[in-house]
């Protein structure tokens, strides 16, 4: 009888065990899973180790963090997508007027406002720091570009002269659209271009002066409406042109193609995750 309970127990503690080993390994398996995904993290490295301690000590608690982590990503994705749309503000939805169609931005030369000729013995960095101090307390973005890099934009420019940029708002985001002409940039809200087609106004128009390539340098400066945009928004829009427009980014270059040459295949959604992924590596 006694041996008859030895025996029983033995039984109960081996299929215990198995039943144990085979959580284990199918934890292991799902923790190898999460680890892969985890490294396309740009911040896996800096947590490294202590993902790993975490998922040595206690694998269950290491899934149950990534399994919340994630639950709240899709809500918070979800909660952004519902409200994206293209709301603007008032001024915006009404047409350009006349006096600002005849006031075009590309049309001015540089020496217009900034003297040229006062730079002529100056090298390119120096330049770029009189330019720099020049629009340091005026209401416009500007930039200094070499002529390398220029002249890649100029080519995307032309190939895809029309594209797409989410605005981050404080509901969701806002599509403004972008239309390239010679070596300007017009950035109009998608839903003012809409109702009002080329009579739509800008909310930021960005122009690249070319009169000081001899310098190895192109001068860019983008004027924008303050009642559409602020400062941090409008260079938001210039940073993401750059971003794409540059072609340094397959993913971002395979968009602009795809919006261009493909349209029934744009997903407006892939824009916002890629704007995430741009927050996320430089918080």
């Amino acid at each position: 009888m006694v041996m008859a309970i030895c025996l029983r127990f033995t039984s109960l503690d081996l299929i215990s065990n198995l039943v144990r080993s085979r959580n284990i390994m199918t934890t292991a398996g799902k923790c190898e899973k999460v680890v892969e995904k985890l490294r396309e993290n740009p911040f896996y490295d800096k947590y490294a180790e202590r993902i790993a301690a975490l998922q040595q000590t206690s694998p269950e608690e290491f899934l149950k963090k990534v399994e919340a982590q994630d639950k709240k990503n899709q809500e918070e994705k979800r909660k952004k997508f519902a409200s994206i749309d293209t709301r603007q503000f008032s001024s915006a939805l009404n047409p350009k007027s006349q006096s600002n169609a005849q006031q075009v931005p590309e049309d001015r030369k540089l020496e217009s406002f900034f003297k040229v000729d006062l730079v002529s013995d100056k090298d390119a960095k120096e330049i770029q720091c009189i330019w720099e101090e020049y629009h340091k307390n005026k209401e416009v973005i500007s930039a200094t570009i070499p002529n390398e890099q220029y002249f890649n934009l100029q080519v995307h420019m032309k190939s895809y002269p029309t594209f797409l940029f989410p605005l981050p708002r404080s509901e969701g985001f806002e599509f403004i659209m972008c239309q390239n002409y010679g070596h300007a940039v017009h950035f109009t809200p998608l839903l003012a271009f809409q109702v009002h087609k080329e009579n739509a106004p800008e909310c930021l128009t960005m122009v690249h002066y070319t009169e000081l390539t001899d310098k190895g340098i192109i001068l860019m400066r983008g004027d924008y409406d303050k009642n559409v945009l602020n400062g941090q928004e409008a260079q938001c829009l210039a940073n993401q042109f750059q971003m794409y427009y540059s072609g340094k980014d397959k993913d971002k270059l395979q968009l602009l193609q795809t919006f261009n040459k493909s349209p029934d295949s744009f997903k407006y959604t892939d824009l916002i995750s890629q704007l995430e992924n741009v927050t996320l590596a430089t918080n």
